[in-house]
């Protein structure tokens, strides 16, 4: 039965009168393209999704999803629930209208009469949009022509496409992609036909209760199936799936990195941290999604290496970490793990930004410092043995991290074993103010004065962020030249000269020399690598920190290990807890690419930046035998020398002495260190003749022969004597031990 004659007249006239404002609805191309979803995509430099943020919290709107891609089983169940003649019509169902209208006029209930496209141009434009008594009658005049209008100039699947993008469901879920991922947590290509009833209910009535949804779903399924549904079933699927909340605000491996590249987005010039006025996140910016520098396999691969890694360290007191990689040339941003994530108690906190003591990573820049100073070279000699620093607190009386001396050692040694006390007497040479600036110079954010630190700066008192530490370490890689971490390669600042190349070359050297850090770390460490890399380990007071920080020929990799509550760790220093994750970064990422030395900086005006000489050692007092191997040297023009030895009747005792400790030392152990770690080092002059005749007694008693004992300290006020084979009393100290516990 055909549509009766006086509303196809109506229409016409409010067509006229209607036409200067329909014709100003937006194309399908404008509304798609101004589309924004409520989250925003982080996207690795290859174009792989790494995270998803939530950035607008008034509502949830996925991104846009093409009718290709949304269930047909959705498609057929909304046109047959809403606008059964929906491919019939061109915008208004008359026929549907005539039927309104007469129902209404004889007090019946009938099916309303807005299509699709009147209910897509009600969420285009404004104009007709309902308002909370209603639309007008102009409104709904209006919305009728814009509904023509928009099917002359949409395609029918593009109508369909856009309003099932636009149209709100239920609460803040608007379109169909947060509505499959919050109440079915699936993509809208994957409806099935119990599913896409819902939906289709769901668009008349959103906010109806789970009773009212449950019976219009199943009435509407059976319509789509023809055949009987069992109501009840599908009445607990749909209070079960209302109750859904199946799409995260934030889901991906780079949480913190993607929070940190919005703040960047948004404000520029104000993001929290910067101290370098750097950009180091984003590439590129386009609708609903930043495309990054991050490296999509590397990233998945640090976050995994990190949970991995904390998971063998179960029972010694530790959950969090991060990691950083940063290209070395361009200083871009490669990975960046800012927790570990389900492990931690604080996944919220970002540990690349996290202010931590850094412990002996900052002695690399003390020794390039002192190097470029000419206060030392590469082979000279440095006392690693019990200092006693006057400070305007007390005495400072710094300790190696296994409680044990290694007497006189070329600074090679001191810095690449991070023995503590050659560090702090080399910064009683530079001072801790010119070390402050020093510092400061490679972009480290140090909150107080030198003279506020002291000595205790060359030992990493001070805190330090990883994202800065690890950007001071690509210095070192660069020869010297700081930058800020940079947006891209293209965009690379000018180079900042914050260390003198030669000596950031001698640093280099050292800390890539397995052999000089093994007193310490031993032949087979996990930090010597297959291919060419230089690294720092580094333990705050009490094992609260502990860091790996290195660089290879093309990236500087830092890691932190650690509680973001700041708890100890239990037996966890830098070469068993952060060390490995380094060194499997480092695998990942010279996995297919080589590493190889540096060159040495080139010669200057016709002069060679630096000498390679060959050096020997003059004889250990205590034992005669040479203080270290003869071997090549890197030396600053003018600092070379083939011969490195003490000076006799100055650093050198007369035969049979004790050498150390020194009379009246106090021994001050620390109650967090097990005692089994620590040792009190006993050495004395050898004296003419076999060294066996030597005889130790502790307290009276006979406790060791040879020149050189290790202790176990006990608390209380001690003698030592040294004896010859005879009896004779050679040399005698008296010391105290303080501060230990009996366990």
């Amino acid at each position: 039965m055909g549509a009766k004659p006086w509303p196809r007249a109506l229409a016409l006239c409010c067509l006229a009168l209607a036409a200067p404002a329909a014709w100003a609805l937006p194309s399908y191309e404008e509304v798609r393209s101004a589309h924004r979803p409520s989250e925003t995509l982080l996207l690795s430099r290859e174009g792989e999704v790494l995270q998803r943020l939530r950035t607008d919290a008034s509502v949830r709107r996925g991104q846009w999803v093409a009718l290709a891609d949304i269930s047909p089983a959705l498609r057929t169940a909304l046109v047959l629930g809403e606008d059964r003649r929906f491919y019939e019509h061109s915008g208004v169902d008359w026929a549907a209208v005539s039927s309104a209208a007469w129902g209404r006029l004889w007090h019946q209930r009938t099916r309303g009469a807005s299509t699709i496209s009147m209910q897509l141009a009600g969420l285009v434009d404004g104009d007709w949009q309902r308002g909370p008594g209603g639309r007008t009658l102009v409104q709904k005049l209006g919305q009728s022509v814009a509904a023509q209008v928009l099917d002359r100039r949409w395609r029918k699947d593009q109508i369909l496409e856009a309003y099932l993008n636009l149209v709100p469901f239920r609460g803040e879920l608007v379109g169909i992609d947060a509505l499959s991922r919050t109440l079915f947590g699936k993509a809208a290509h994957g409806l099935d036909a119990r599913e896409a009833a819902v939906a289709a209910v769901l668009v008349r009535a959103p906010n109806a209760p789970p009773q009212r949804v449950a019976e219009r779903a199943c009435a509407l399924l059976q319509q789509v199936q023809q055949q009987s549904i069992d109501c009840d079933a599908l009445a607990l699927f749909v209070e079960g799936s209302l109750r859904q909340r199946q799409w995260p605000a934030a889901e991906g491996v780079a949480p913190h990195f993607a929070r940190r590249v919005l703040a960047e987005t948004a404000h520029p010039s104000t993001s929290s941290g910067r101290t370098d006025n750097s950009k180091p996140f984003t590439l590129s910016l386009s609708k609903g999604a930043v495309r990054s520098t991050l490296s999509a396999p590397l990233q998945r691969h640090a976050v995994r290496s990190l949970q991995r890694h904390l998971r063998e360290l179960q029972g010694r007191n530790v959950e969090d970490g991060a990691v950083l990689v940063l290209d070395n040339a361009s200083g871009e941003v490669l990975a960046w793990v800012g927790s570990s994530g389900t492990l931690s108690q604080a996944g919220e906190v970002d540990g690349v930004l996290a202010l931590r003591q850094p412990g002996s990573t900052l002695k690399p820049f003390l020794y390039a410092q002192a190097l470029a100073e000419k206060r030392l070279t590469a082979a000279s000699l440095i006392e690693d043995s019990p200092a006693h620093i006057p400070t305007p607190g007390g005495l400072y009386i710094p300790q190696n991290y296994d409680r044990r001396f290694k007497g006189w050692v070329p600074v090679r040694t001191a810095l690449a074993a991070s023995l503590n006390v050659p560090a702090v007497r080399t910064l009683a040479m530079v001072s801790p103010d010119a070390f402050f600036a020093q510092l400061r110079a490679l972009g480290l954010p140090l909150r107080e004065s030198g003279s506020y630190y002291g000595y205790s700066l060359a030992l990493g008192s001070a805190e330090v962020p990883l994202l800065q530490l690890t950007n001071a370490y690509r210095a070192l890689a660069n020869g010297g030249c700081w930058r800020p971490v940079a947006e891209a390669a293209r965009s690379r600042p000018a180079c900042q000269p914050a260390l003198d190349a030669r000596a950031a070359f001698i640093v280099g050297d050292i800390l890539s020399d397995g052999n000089a850090r093994a007193p310490t770390f031993g032949t087979d460490s996990v930090l010597a690598t297959r291919f060419w890399t230089a690294v720092k380990t580094g333990t705050s007071k009490d094992m609260r920190d502990n860091w790996a920080v290195g660089w290879s020929r093309h990236y500087t990799v830092g890691v932190w290990v650690g509680n973001a509550g700041g708890a100890a760790m239990h037996g966890v220093s830098g070469s068993s807890g952060a060390a490995p994750v380094w060194a499997e970064v480092m695998a990942h990422l010279h996995a297919a690419r080589p590493s190889r030395a540096p060159a040495p900086p080139p010669a200057l005006a016709g002069q060679p930046a630096l000498v390679h000489a060959a050096v020997r050692y003059g004889p250990d007092p205590a034992t005669g035998e040479p203080l270290s191997a003869a071997r090549s040297e890197w030396f600053l023009p003018g600092t070379q020398q083939a011969l490195f030895a003490l000076e006799q009747g100055g650093a050198q005792a007369a035969p049979g002495r004790i050498l150390r400790p020194a009379p009246g030392t106090i021994v001050a152990l620390d109650p967090d260190i097990p005692p089994e770690r620590q040792r009190l080092q006993f050495a004395a002059q050898l004296p003419s003749g076999d060294a066996r005749a030597l005889r130790w007694w502790l307290d009276g008693k006979e406790v060791a022969r040879g020149a050189h004992w290790s202790w176990l300290p006990w608390p209380g006020r001690h003698r030592m004597e040294l004896r010859d084979a005879e009896g004779a009393v050679l040399d005698s100290v008296a010391f105290e031990v303080r501060g230990a516990r009996v366990r």
